[in-house]
């Protein structure tokens, strides 16, 4: 891809300063495009924010944002509109597993909770900045393998909330091809380097997973966002309502 085939274009990152989120970041910055990232947790430095400057020189912005919460999610899609006009890029990688946790042991607050944080707030934020976005714009969701295995021991909440994403993929897809904007959704496997993993899965859980992995690896931050950068490119104008798997041959939807 040409480092400036995303020049002129304004994409937004949830949950981009860390992980997967900064990496597929990087990438669009890389292509030309210029990068808006939320954060909640996860403050990008300057360091960071120099990292994501547009090849073409403008500058990345952040913004603190809780994507669970829809009058911080309007007013931050207010902010964007005086700061940058519209909109052609959305990646909505905002998410996490929260705890694990089993249905029998699960508390409905936690339940909540974990859809809240990767279902609610995909709706909130699209909702809000689908008015702001241009024809011919792109919006590509983070999933996960989970949402087609089931996820590991204690990540039910976690792979029904992933799961629920596909069909949000497929229906929006439809609702907005007469405008030319394409919706697709990345199901990463198990990718390292990240703080899901980090947080949640032990180094004996990691090892026995990157067994059954016939690529031979885990998979890194990079291999989530070259699939995010073609799908945000030109050449996936005619991609939209797809799922696609990022596993290393682990799994085939």
């Amino acid at each position: 891809m040409p480092d400036d085939q995303l020049k002129g274009r304004v994409a937004v990152v949830t949950g981009g300063g860390v992980g997967i989120g900064f990496a597929i970041a990087q990438a669009l910055a890389a292509a030309g495009a210029r990068v808006v990232i939320t954060y909640r947790s996860h403050e990008p430095d300057a360091g960071m924010l120099a990292a994501l400057a547009a090849s073409g020189g403008e500058p990345a912005l952040a913004r603190s944002l809780d994507v669970t919460d829809e009058a911080a999610v309007e007013g931050f899609a207010s902010w964007l509109a005086e700061e940058v006009g519209g909109v052609d890029i959305l990646v909505n990688n905002a998410g996490g597993l929260i705890q694990r946790s089993t249905i029998e042991e699960m508390p409905f607050s936690l339940w909540r909770r974990v859809q809240a944080l990767n279902v609610d707030s995909v709706f909130l934020v699209t909702h809000h900045l689908l008015p702001l976005f241009r024809d011919g714009g792109r919006v590509v969701t983070v999933s996960s393998l989970a949402g087609r295995n089931g996820g590991h021991p204690g990540a039910t909440a976690y792979a029904t909330a992933k799961a629920a994403l596909f069909g949000f993929t497929r229906g929006l897809a439809k609702e907005v091809a007469g405008r030319g904007i394409t919706v697709n959704a990345l199901a990463p496997g198990f990718i390292e380097a990240t703080p899901f993993h980090a947080t949640f899965t032990t180094d004996e859980s990691k090892r026995a997973t990157i067994e059954t992995i016939p690529a031979g690896r885990a998979g890194l931050p990079e291999d989530v966002a070259s699939a995010a950068l073609w799908l945000a490119s030109d050449g996936a104008a005619f991609v939209s309502g797809t799922i696609i798997d990022i596993n290393g041959a682990q799994y085939f939807g």
